[in-house]
């Protein structure tokens, strides 16, 4: 199907209209797809090494892993292109529905989920696939924050403490619902989405300081009261990574293991002593970056953190250039869960973060954080294409 006008409409829409319409694709932001796409199909590759170490887990075919990222790839670039089509009054009033749809996903893993790693966050589907609700109500937050804080009223230059508190309410729900499923690393993401675009949207800085003694609080009281022993463990074994190495430290010892065997060029793809000999575990998702480190050593690890810093850089670009206050916040949403997240998961493969199980946005196997973060590249360029009108 043509994208080009009728010639009987050419004279209902304005030239500027016109050329975004039938040149849409020219006028995205090509560097952000490009990193973005190297990311996913860097992240195919390194998985796929990561997988034949496990063949029980393929079920005997080597390529199981290689074809369902790519997959995952295919499903998260076209829900990607929808999210970067939907014109803004449309967003808006989808977003209601949108994030009424994530809380229920919420509920039902609550109701029906299964547990892996002692997080109950993913209900199965048929054919052997899982989806995991709460990758999505990373998406429902920055819709609903950027509906509420972005829709300043009677010209105030910030939004009023009613919207403000309106706004932590509705994003409060989704962030207790994924308490409830022990996922603590999704709530520290979370809670760094709420609290930037707290900061941007012009509140009070009271706002942002209550918010963070509000989460130095809740942290307290998480890990006196709530958590369990073996999470306590996983989050502060980086403090002290030689005593609990055989303990809730012995992934990120192997990890780090693995990182220091890869030297300055690595020992090659499918050749890494510690991916091979399946010394990492869940290296193909929270510890894909021990296989970057092994098998491309620190030449392939620069690589993936200039990636992603281009993915952050035009993401901070497009925030900056947004035409009005809603773009803004739905852009500064993205940018501080992808920074957040990859800064977690590179920290923790290193030993300076503690272990949560965040994946790393485009490279990490699993389907639903990839079709996630590519619903955030499509919302990106949607403001980016917004901004160019």
């Amino acid at each position: 199907m043509s994208l080009d006008l009728p010639a009987g409409e050419s004279t209902r829409m304005s030239p500027t209209s016109t050329r975004l319409y039938s040149a849409w694709w020219r006028s995205y932001d090509w560097l952000l797809l490009l990193a973005a796409g190297a990311l996913s199909l860097g992240g195919a590759v390194v998985v796929w090494s990561a997988s034949l170490a496990d063949m029980a887990v393929s079920a005997g075919d080597p390529l199981y892993y290689l074809k369902r990222h790519l997959l995952n790839l295919v499903i998260g670039v076209a829900l990607g292109l929808v999210a970067s089509r939907i014109a803004y009054p449309q967003l808006r009033a989808y977003t209601p529905v949108l994030y009424g749809i994530s809380v229920l996903g919420l509920v039902a893993v609550l109701l029906v989920g299964t547990s892996i790693a002692g997080a109950k966050a993913w209900i199965k589907l048929p054919g052997g696939f899982t989806i995991q609700p709460s990758e999505f109500a990373k998406v429902a937050i920055i819709l609903a924050l950027a509906f509420i804080l972005g829709e300043k009223r009677n010209e105030q230059d910030e939004p009023r403490g009613g919207d403000v508190v309106l706004g932590l309410f509705v994003a409060a729900i989704p962030v207790v619902l994924v308490l409830l499923q022990n996922d603590t690393g999704t709530v520290l993401v979370m809670g760094t989405i709420i609290i930037a675009m707290v900061a941007v949207s012009g509140a009070p800085s009271r706002w942002v300081v209550g918010l963070f003694a509000a989460a130095v609080i809740g942290g307290f009281i998480a890990f006196r009261f709530l958590l369990k022993d073996y999470q306590i463990l996983r989050l502060t074994s980086f403090l002290n990574p030689e005593t609990s190495a055989q303990g809730g430290g012995f992934n990120v010892a192997q990890a780090r293991i693995a990182i220091g065997n890869g030297g300055l060029a690595g020992q090659g793809l499918f050749r890494g002593e510690q991916t091979q000999g399946n010394f990492v575990p869940v290296n193909e998702s929270d510890f894909v970056v021990s296989v970057v480190g092994e098998e491309l050593g620190f030449v392939g690890m620069m690589v993936l953190i200039l990636l992603l810093a281009i993915v952050l850089w035009r993401g901070v670009m497009i925030a900056l250039r947004a035409s009005d206050l809603y773009g803004r916040l739905v852009a500064t949403g993205v940018v501080a869960w992808i920074a957040f997240q990859a800064f977690e998961n590179l920290g923790m493969n290193v030993g300076i973060m503690p272990v949560t199980g965040v994946p790393l946005p485009f490279v990490s196997y699993g389907g639903t954080s990839m079709f996630a973060s590519w619903i955030a590249i499509g919302l990106l360029q949607n403001v980016y294409l917004r901004s160019q009108e």
